[in-house]
């Protein structure tokens, strides 16, 4: 099963990166689910998210990775200089995670909600969206 990027789909900041991880994935290994949908939720349930995760999540190999560890993670995957993000699993998770939480905790503040509508992707984004 390709991994699977759990997202919040009410964030502006949160469907940007999406945007930006599909730019960069262009052999399509990534697929997406919003935490609010009802795949994400089955997935949230199956992977035992707990309930309080509202930032990102990487599901790969029968795993559930959470903030930091999550972004590494797909940074890893991605083309270009992007790889090299993953380096900083060198730096205590603690740490990591304490800017990821700031970032998370603003990102409404910063970058807002989305409204109802939305971009309709072309019918190859689409088939990423589960």
């Amino acid at each position: 099963m390709n991994p699977v990027i759990l997202f919040d789909g009410e964030c502006n900041f949160c469907d940007s990166s999406v945007q930006f991880i599909i730019k960069r994935d262009p052999k399509g290994l990534f697929r997406f689910a919003s935490l609010q949908s009802p795949t994400g939720q089955e997935f949230q349930k199956k992977y035992q998210v707990p309930g309080n995760i509202d930032s990102i999540v990487l599901l790969e190999n029968g795993k559930a990775y959470y903030k930091s560890a999550a972004a590494l993670r797909i940074c890893s995957h991605l083309k270009g200089a992007w790889k090299l993000f993953y380096g900083l699993v060198i730096v205590p998770r603690f740490i990591r995670n304490t800017a990821y939480d700031f970032i998370a905790k603003n990102r409404y503040k910063w970058f807002g909600k989305k409204e109802e509508s939305c971009m309709l992707p072309s019918p190859s984004i689409r088939k990423r969206f589960l």
